[in-house]
């Protein structure tokens, strides 16, 4: 009975080790993939408020100088 007993030990302990070594593989990648999608979201955040500001910047200017109409005729193009 005991080597029934050692050898249930043994293959418990087996199992274990696998599902540890299984788990830390797959949060390494999903942590990997986190950390590229919020990059990814940084950058398209950035472009997106750069694109903004130009926007707001062009639309001050034709204001400014008088060309608000131009303006209008291109953006509906």
């Amino acid at each position: 009975m005991s080597k029934v007993g050692d050898l249930a030990f043994k293959t418990f302990t087996a199992g274990l080790g696998v599902a540890t070594i299984y788990l830390t593989g797959t949060f390494s990648v999903n942590v990997y993939r986190g950390l590229a999608w919020h990059k990814a979201q940084q950058v398209l955040i950035h472009l997106s408020l750069s694109m903004l500001f130009i926007s707001e910047t062009l639309v001050y200017h034709c204001r400014l100088h008088g060309y608000w109409n131009a303006l209008c005729l291109l953006r509906d193009m």
